[in-house]
């Protein structure tokens, strides 16, 4: 069998996580963190590039492993045009697109342009993306909204909600393009998508659009209430942004975002801490729900995954409310590094044919 080396590059926000695989064996596993003082020195995210880049390029040189040997550089997925699921080599149009920040700004912008730079330099690497978050398969009626100035919009963990359909595919011995499946993934943000024969027909905007509240995501406001909060004069655009984005869900209520330290004190008798839990996998239960309509009552398993499914708690509280739909099926904790590794390796062995990105 041939061997392939990769390298899988994840910037986020206050961390850069790079990995090497040989095939699907993980060699190689970093997170690098950046201090708030070391990202201060920086205008915007795409500033990063140089700094970032020469951290990856560091901590490879240290391990001993033959960069020259890499067959595939995967780097996270930023925020470009809405496309379909699945790999994408990188090409001009898309690194213009994440420059000029055509989606928004955020640090996974610099994946595919960190992955393309570093491809570009070894003998016989090439770059790819995979499921990025702006992965797009609604049904044309779930991107109608109540006013036509106001359209639903796919932005979620398509990444890993994709890559644990698939194991948990693969544990049923069926192909995932011919399962119904709802799949919530349970981190900093939660989504809860309708997986319909391969494809997420519908799913919840996780970043800044609706949903069940999260760790750090306020979900569905009250439309009425909101709309008299922007015009009360007491807070700025990029006030309310916060609120929705960042400083809303658990930490708005309590001051932190880690839902460990919440599940720790609901089990230590904080009434307080427990009803905020309990809505929060009440609003899960609720988005399951609604997602099981989108798939006509037809769906084979429900999955719940992320780093926030480690809570047994919490994990049995959507189980009493959902567990009448379908059998349940739990994958704590998120891989995006082996996610994005698997991917490119199907691409190396033909498995699949990477995508054009427009």
């Amino acid at each position: 069998m041939d061997e392939f080396k990769i390298l899988a590059i994840n910037p986020g926000s206050t961390s850069t996580k790079i990995a090497v695989y040989n095939n699907n064996k993980s060699i190689f596993l970093k997170s690098i963190k950046h201090s708030v003082e070391d990202l201060a020195q920086f205008k915007t995210i795409t500033d990063q590039f140089d700094y970032r880049k020469k951290i990856i390029l560091e901590e490879l040189g240290q391990t001993g492993i033959d960069v020259n040997k890499i067959s595939a550089v995967v780097g996270r997925g930023g925020l470009l045009k809405p496309i379909e699921s699945g790999v994408y080599e990188v090409n001009e149009q898309m690194k213009s697109d994440l420059r000029s920040c055509i989606m928004g700004e955020h640090a996974s912008n610099l994946g595919a342009l960190i992955a393309d730079d570093i491809a570009q330099s070894l003998p016989n690497a090439k770059a790819f993306i995979a499921d990025p978050v702006v992965v797009d398969e609604l049904n044309d009626v779930a991107r109608i909204s109540g006013h036509p100035l106001f359209k639903r919009v796919s932005i979620f963990h398509a990444l890993n909600q994709k890559a644990i359909a698939r194991l948990h595919a693969k544990s049923l011995n069926k192909p995932y393009e011919e399962l119904n499946l709802i799949v919530a993934h349970l981190g900093g943000g939660i989504s809860v998508g309708a997986h319909h024969n391969g494809r997420v027909v519908d799913v919840n905007n996780a970043l800044d659009g609706d949903g069940p509240f999260s760790p750090e995501r306020a979900g569905t406001l009250p439309a009425g209430q909101l709309a008299k909060l922007c015009y009360s004069g007491q807070y700025s655009y990029d006030e309310v942004k916060k609120m929705i984005t960042g400083k809303g869900g658990l930490v708005a209520h309590t001051g932190t975002n880690n839902a460990y330290e919440i599940e720790v004190k609901a089990r230590g008798g904080d009434a307080m801490a427990k009803l905020l839990q309990d809505a929060m996998a009440y609003n899960v239960g609720k988005a399951i729900g609604e997602m099981a309509t989108v798939l006509k009552g037809k769906v084979d398993s429900i999955v719940l995954t992320g780093g926030i499914a480690h809570n047994p708690d919490l994990v049995e509280y959507i189980k009493e409310m959902v567990g009448f739909i379908a059998p349940i099926a739990v994958y704590p904790g998120e891989d995006e590094m082996q996610a994005l590794a698997m991917n490119a390796l199907m691409v190396l062995k033909g498995e699949v044919i990477p995508k054009i990105y427009r």
